[in-house]
């Protein structure tokens, strides 16, 4: 457990795209997800984002997200 601040949203947007929404502004479902790839990682094996986006995610999908993390600074306000 984190204080959500801590933490980067996941977004599945209305369309089905599944993506990570830094500012917690982007419309959809959302998940959230420490911001390491250790941690996506776990979400990952206990199929955590697909019981929270009712929807299977193919893994390309985890490894776009993964990119996306690595990308981005740790420290986006």
């Amino acid at each position: 457990m984190k204080p959500k601040k801590e933490l980067i949203r996941a977004v599945r947007s209305p369309d089905g795209q599944v993506s990570l929404d830094f500012r917690g502004k982007l419309p959809g479902r959302g998940a959230y997800v420490c911001p390491n790839p250790a941690c996506l990682a776990r979400a990952k094996k206990s199929r955590a984002l697909e019981r929270a986006f009712e929807m299977a995610l193919p893994p390309e999908v985890y490894e776009a997200l993964e990119a996306q993390m690595k990308e981005v600074p740790q420290d986006v306000p």
